[in-house]
């Protein structure tokens, strides 16, 4: 029997490689998004599949939601605002965004789950709900540690976060079926700098030739992951009965100083590039806060799904600069 698919934010750079994968996998999809960061571009290679159906608007409207889900067997939250650049600017979109919509489908998924049908749902959360917490590696577990309320920044994983209490409650009080993912910098061909992605960036400035901007004093510490990694982890744990109710690390846990990936980027594009330092008032505003050091621990994710990523930093780089070239 075809399983019956919703991806919220599905023309978004995870959202189309995630809705491709399930059409692969023989599912009809429905993909709601409002192209807000988004764009049905990102789903040029399917946009003809005769199992995928397209509605422009937001997850917010209750009406488009509510219209289709009497018919959905699993649901991909993955709409919410995106990109540092848009929180610092934006923090009071950001915050409604992320908390509203969410709050709403889970009521939606709940009618459907007493009236006796069974919808699984994933929640797209984020790194960002660790906040600052100082701890080298960062495992589900640990503390949540948000900076001051005159950091715009912080409403991001603080809403994040919300979302997350959310979904649980659902699970503890209904046992509505929820997997909760929290993405560390995915990355690959179709992501877009717009929003402050650093990657996308970097790449771009180095095709261009121009200088690759490196905030701050560039040691900061990422971990890189290319989004068909992450997909496949979130479809894996989706059919893994032990995941339910739980949340996971998705991403990479190979760090790299963001000096040491402008510096790869370039040798990788054959740039004449250069580094150019960039303080973050510079690049955002005198209130923006950053966080040093962001790795994951995959114990649990490799634990349960016995995870391991395809993609190498240095493969990663490739794929984008040459799917970049290509277009």
């Amino acid at each position: 029997m075809t399983r019956q698919v919703l991806v919220t934010g599905g023309a978004g750079f995870i959202g189309s490689y995630l809705t491709e994968a399930l059409l692969a996998e023989g599912c009809h999809v429905t993909v709601i998004d409002d192209e807000s960061t988004g764009q049905f571009d990102n789903l040029a290679k399917v946009k003809s599949h005769p199992k995928l159906q397209l509605l422009r608007g937001s997850v917010a409207d209750a009406k488009i939601v509510a219209d289709v889900i009497p018919s959905i067997d699993e649901v991909y939250h993955l709409a919410a605002a995106v990109g540092v650049a848009l929180i610092a600017s934006q923090p009071i979109q950001t915050i409604e965004r992320n908390i509203f919509p969410t709050h709403q489908l889970l009521d939606l998924v709940l009618q459907q789950h007493r009236a006796g049908r069974y919808i699984k749902l994933f929640l797209a959360s984020t790194s960002e709900v660790y906040g600052k917490n100082p701890k080298p590696v960062w495992n589900e577990e640990d503390d949540l540690v948000f900076g001051s309320t005159t950091k715009p920044r912080w409403s991001y994983g603080v809403s994040k976060a919300v979302d997350e209490f959310l979904a649980l409650a659902h699970y503890k009080t209904s046992r509505l079926p929820i997997v909760i993912g929290r993405f560390f910098n995915v990355v690959g061909p179709r992501q877009t700098g717009a929003y402050g992605m650093v990657l996308p960036r970097f790449v771009d400035a180095a095709l261009m030739g121009h200088p690759l901007q490196v905030h701050d004093d560039g040691k900061q510490t990422r971990c890189f992951a290319h989004v068909r990694d992450v997909v496949s982890a979130v479809l894996r744990l989706m059919k893994t009965h032990e995941a339910t109710g739980e949340i996971f690390n998705i991403g990479s846990d190979q760090p790299v100083s963001i000096l040491e990936l402008a510096k790869r980027v370039i040798a990788l594009a054959r740039s004449e590039s250069q580094v150019e330092f960039v303080s973050y008032q510079q690049a955002y505003d005198k209130t923006f806060e950053d966080i040093r050091r962001r790795v994951p621990d995959l114990s649990k994710l490799k634990r349960t799904i016995a995870y391991q990523a395809a993609y190498d930093l240095d493969s990663i780089i490739q794929d984008c600069i040459e799917a970049k070239r290509a277009k």
